[in-house]
């Protein structure tokens, strides 16, 4: 699967968990989860290329407990290295 594919179902399972996404110019020295106001938030640097955004989007939904909740299509549990359930 190429990597915008997989990018664009990493946001969707984002969306699932409850982020908000922004995707902003940042300068490439930014970026990833952060939460404020109670809700959760992943910001996605543009200035950084499609693997590097990839990688952001999945530290974060790697460190989010609720991750083991959602039903994820092969390729991202492939992606985030979550195995499953028998």
């Amino acid at each position: 699967m190429h990597t915008v594919e997989l990018f664009e179902q990493a946001l969707s399972v984002a969306e699932q968990l409850g982020y908000g996404v922004r995707q902003e110019w940042l300068g490439g020295s930014g970026g990833g989860a952060c939460e404020f106001a109670g809700r959760k938030w992943i910001f996605v640097d543009l200035a950084l290329n499609s693997v590097e955004q990839l990688e952001q989007v999945t530290e974060a939904l790697q460190g989010d407990p609720a991750i083991f909740a959602v039903d994820l299509p092969p390729s991202m549990r492939d992606l985030l290295g979550i195995r499953k359930s028998a």
